[in-house]
């Protein structure tokens, strides 16, 4: 763990960096308030500092101050040192947003006890955004294949119809379908189904390019978008996605089964959101027109705007 030692006394500052590296901390120096600011403004900043409370530039409960008015994602704890044991500075030190408070000369057997109260609060604000960041990918990821569940895919989608809006790009939208998929599940179980999706999905998600979004948007239906794409790059692309899912059969434990998708193709420049459902509509009756067409194809939108 790193903590933070701002004191403008060498002499203090060192004797505490030398104690603390003893306990195992990795710390990280300060000679006065300014510094340690910029130390904790920057990248990958300590989590624990211990900063004293008169130093030049900016002082402790300064510092306090400041940290506690800016949003941040992740707590900084903070520890005051001084030599004032009047209660009323305390009072002072902790309205500032000070978490604990150690006087001069530091006791160090309190110092350790008082840093492992600190340390784990640290470590369950760690647990909670562990938590937090695990329940977002739960909510906006589809629970068998792990790509875009449909809010999301949909969300992404409205983002790039408003920047196209913005911008005057194009935005092509592919629907794709595994065809037959009902027979796959009727002849080899829905395990095996499961497994279709969940490979077609990566084959997908690894084909298109890194800036594309790819999202299950129902069943054996997947939606991929393509920013700044008109209708020509959207079936190239279309294209590339049939030919990689063709190409090589689904293996499982349990079966080898040969797969094909077919896909629909629409792209406009949005000149307001409300196209949004039917850019949706026309690529999703181009689809219908590919399972027409024999499957293991694909169809552009007679409407698309050539661009």
């Amino acid at each position: 763990m790193r903590i933070l030692i701002a004191d403008d006394q060498p002499l203090d500052r060192t004797v505490l960096k030398m104690t603390l590296e003893k306990w195992g901390y990795e710390v990280v120096e300060a000679e006065d308030g300014t510094e340690a600011m910029k130390i904790l403004n920057g990248e990958s900043p300590p989590g624990l500092a211990i900063l004293d409370w008169m130093m030049p530039g900016l002082t402790g409960p300064e510092i306090c101050l400041e940290l506690r008015y800016q949003e941040r994602q992740r707590y900084t704890y903070i520890m005051l040192l001084s030599a004032k044991d009047d209660k009323e500075d305390l009072v002072r030190g902790m309205a500032a947003g000070a978490d604990d408070y150690v006087s001069k000369p530091v006791d160090l057997h309190e110092l350790q006890v008082r840093l492992r109260a600190g340390k784990r609060i640290l470590e369950l604000q760690e647990e909670l955004i562990a938590t937090r960041e695990e329940l977002r990918v739960q909510a906006t990821r589809d629970f068998l294949t792990g790509i875009s569940n449909r809010a999301s895919i949909m969300e992404k989608f409205d983002a790039e119809a408003h920047r196209s809006t913005r911008e005057g790009t194009s935005l092509a939208v592919l629907m794709c379908d595994i065809d037959h998929f009902k027979h796959i599940n009727d002849t080899h179980g829905h395990p095996v189904g499961d497994a279709v999706l969940k490979d077609i999905a990566q084959r997908m998600k690894s084909t298109v390019r890194p800036y594309d979004s790819v999202g299950r948007f129902g069943g054996e239906e997947f939606l991929v978008l393509c920013p700044g794409t008109d209708a020509a790059g959207g079936a190239a692309l279309a294209e590339r996605l049939r030919t990689v899912v063709a190409s090589t059969p689904v293996v499982t434990g349990r079966a080898r089964v040969q797969v094909s998708v077919s896909i629909g193709v629409a792209a406009r420049i949005f000149e307001n959101t409300d196209e949004l459902s039917q850019l949706i509509s026309e690529a999703d009756t181009a689809l219908y027109a590919a399972k027409r067409n024999g499957r293991n194809c694909i169809e552009i939108a007679p409407a698309s705007t050539p661009v």
